[in-house]
């Protein structure tokens, strides 16, 4: 019933792609190769990924993580939805960058290479456990000009103040754009709802503004269709910060604007081959 609310039309077309096979990516690590060497030495056959210069969907049945490049650390395996928040945020060598919740590593390995080893990357995740994965997968792809912290944000706050060129905060979330491909999520979802996560999005949100630096950019993503932890949480903190304001993202093919035309993206999976997020 939220979905029909959501999309009204396209809820059918939704609905069928939820019934489809979910879809796999990985995006290769510029940090040790180009797109063209990668091309040139892919054990399968290529098929880009519109929003981000260094993603590829998978063959079915290719098992990406099984492979000795992926052991290289030549490519990341990520759903290529997720692949767009990093691609978004337009990190240049020389920034100071923060990861905010940041673990398994996805975003933050391509945030690294991004940096061409100039400038600073943060990688932070609240639990321990999940920094030390994080911790592996970045050495893993070798960026070195990082630090790796398992901090509340609002300690972080605390410690660097106004500090960061770029931010990223792909937020905990009800996970609703992730359902097709991991199914026992809905038993979290009934058990919890988009409105568990809500305050703790907002705070993660309030945490990262302080740290952002005059003429600074942040991008704040999630991996669920729910409206009040996407929209809500952004009009929430512009009305919190009104030195903050929003900056329209560029949509690419299959992309759909937020709700009532706010210029933020959102994908679903009837309209892009990917599981779905908001940015």
């Amino acid at each position: 019933e939220r979905m029909k609310d959501l999309l009204n039309t396209e809820y059918d077309a939704w609905l069928k792609a939820c019934e489809e096979p979910p879809v796999q990516g990985i995006r290769i690590n510029p940090a040790k190769l180009t797109p063209q060497e990668w091309e040139a030495i892919s054990p399968w056959e290529i098929c880009p990924v519109i929003w981000n210069p260094y993603g590829y969907y998978c063959e079915p049945n290719s098992r990406p993580a099984k492979d000795i490049y992926y052991y290289a650390g030549l490519y990341y395996v990520q759903e290529p939805s997720a692949m767009a928040p990093a691609a978004v945020l337009q990190v240049q060598p020389g920034d100071r960058v923060l990861d905010l919740c940041a673990a398994p590593g996805g975003k933050s390995t391509e945030l690294g290479a991004r940096l061409k080893g100039e400038g600073l990357l943060v990688s932070n995740d609240i639990s321990a456990s999940r920094a030390r994965a994080l911790l592996k997968n970045l050495e893993l792809a070798g960026i070195t000009n990082c630090c790796v912290t398992a901090e509340e944000p609002g300690k972080l706050a605390e410690t660097f103040g106004a500090y960061f060129d770029k931010i990223l905060g792909d937020a905990p979330c009800s996970g609703e754009g992730m359902l097709r491909k991991e199914p026992e999520l809905v038993k979290s979802w009934l058990e919890r709802g988009p409105m568990a996560y809500v305050s703790l999005q907002r705070e993660i949100l309030k945490q990262a503004a302080r740290m952002l630096k005059p003429g600074g950019e942040m991008v704040y993503s999630t991996c669920t269709f729910s409206p009040e932890e996407d929209e809500g949480a952004v009009d929430w903190l512009l009305e919190q910060m009104p030195e903050l304001e929003l900056a329209a993202i560029a949509p690419w093919e299959g992309a759909a604007s937020g709700i009532n035309g706010k210029p933020v993206i959102r994908l679903f999976p009837h309209r892009v081959r990917g599981e779905g997020h908001f940015i």
